[in-house]
């Protein structure tokens, strides 16, 4: 299984010709969009959301996970094997989260490249045909080298800022583990603690811990993001039980 986790869009061609590339090196792998909205531009956020959703995925699963708004620089592309799963993408410390969260994983500098490749999407001409390469069950040594540690390196702790707003207008966060009694506030709201939607009144806001673990900010039946102003990278305050 192939896993695609981007911020292309889905209004665009790049998906498309991914999914094209991946056909031809690898017709016999099940693709899943898992996301293609993930921030622009913004590795920090995805690296907290591909933390999130990667356990949920079968062992040996492929994520070719690109947020890349350094593509055509110096910067490195590696390969991650992590708790039993696979990542191909930029060292830009997209993969460093779920990296650094499991004690068994192992890292690779991609030392090679296609004869014809695009400045501007390695999503397509480099990372789609590693990650093609590794979903046969065809390791491609000969274009890795191993490497201790990423260049880059995220903080692998909770994140206490708005890392996603899904098409509700729901704020998901980058904080895990949060039990009903804490407080938690954001863009001076304090928002009280609920299991679902259905038990607060329809336009009521409140907080929860959505289905990947992560406290999220919602409002029944509307737009926690319209409602109080919430976007990416927003403060949210977290007081949990002693």
């Amino acid at each position: 299984m192939i896993v695609l986790f981007t911020d292309f869009g889905v209004r665009d061609p790049y998906v498309g010709q991914v999914k094209a590339r991946l056909a031809e090196h690898a017709p016999a792998q099940q693709v899943v969009d898992l996301l293609h909205e993930v921030p622009d531009f913004n590795p920090h956020a995805g690296a907290h959301l591909l933390a999130a959703f990667a356990s949920s995925f079968p062992l040996g699963s492929v994520f070719l996970a690109v947020v890349d708004p350094g593509v055509g620089t110096p910067r490195d592309a590696v390969v991650m094997l992590a708790d039993g799963r696979w990542f191909v993408g930029p060292d830009n410390g997209l993969l460093s989260i779920v990296g650094a969260r499991h004690a068994d994983t192992r890292r690779w500098r991609i030392t090679w490249q296609p004869e014809r490749m695009s400045a501007t999407f390695h999503g397509r001409d480099l990372f789609a045909l590693i990650a093609a390469d590794i979903a046969r069950g065809e390791f491609p040594t000969d274009k890795l080298s191993p490497i201790d540690a990423l260049n880059v390196e995220f903080d692998a702790g909770d994140l206490p800022r708005v890392i996603y707003i899904d098409h509700f207008g729901n704020a998901w966060t980058g904080v895990r583990g949060v039990q009903p009694g804490a407080r938690v506030s954001a863009a001076g709201q304090l928002f009280k603690h609920s299991e679902s939607f259905g038990f607060v009144g329809k336009g009521e806001g409140f907080w929860f811990v959505n289905s990947v673990g992560l406290l999220e900010l919602a409002v029944n039946r509307g737009s926690a993001a319209t409602t109080f102003g919430l976007k990416v990278g927003d403060p949210v305050q977290v007081q949990r039980l002693n």
